[in-house]
């Protein structure tokens, strides 16, 4: 198979596993689906990803690129940082659905996904710089801060949208105005 056509194969698998992901979780994704929506075998699955976990962890690895590289993680803009992660959310909503199954599915023995660990590192840096500097507040630990903006900014991917009487008024302009609002209260040295 010449490199062109592999990596067309590896990248149908990716999409459609990241799809059957989101809907199935990792538990109830079956690879002969995921290989039949790709349009190749089962067999490839194992060649590139060496098992399911194995490919549900390329397809976690993926999405945590294309969310760097779509957010360009600003410390001194944390507010804004994180309506852009709203956004994302917003506009895909099988991220939210992806992240859930893998907190639901992973357990503690299971090795961290080192796209993720790579991402958060660089932003609790980051996080950490503008904490020294004075210009973000140091009242909680760099990871800890970063914890709870992203808990902020992917606050509605998690709630139902019924959660509260006003919820039709509840406008996606407004949602990310509070993500903003709430983060920028967080985030203040004063």
């Amino acid at each position: 198979m010449a490199p062109r056509d592999a990596e067309a194969t590896r990248r149908r698998l990716l999409d459609a596993a990241a799809a059957e992901f989101a809907e199935f979780g990792i538990a109830g994704a079956r690879v002969d689906r995921i290989a039949a929506a790709a349009r190749t075998n089962k067999a490839q699955i194992y060649h590139y990803f060496g098992s399911k976990d194995g490919l549900f962890g390329a397809v976690l690895a993926g999405l945590m690129h294309d969310v760097v590289e779509a957010d360009p993680f600003d410390a001194d803009d944390l507010p804004e940082s994180m309506g852009r992660i709203f956004d994302q959310f917003e506009d895909d909503p099988s991220l939210a659905r992806l992240a859930t199954w893998y907190r639901l599915e992973r357990s503690d023995d299971d090795p961290p996904n080192a796209a993720i660990l790579g991402a958060n590192a660089t932003k609790v840096a980051a996080i950490r710089a503008a904490q020294r500097d004075g210009r973000v507040t140091d009242a909680f630990a760099a990871d800890v801060l970063l914890g709870l903006l992203l808990s902020l900014a992917t606050t509605w991917a998690s709630l139902p949208p019924e959660y509260t009487p006003t919820a039709r008024n509840n406008t996606r302009p407004k949602r990310r105005a509070a993500v903003v609002d709430a983060a920028r209260r967080l985030v203040s040295p004063e």
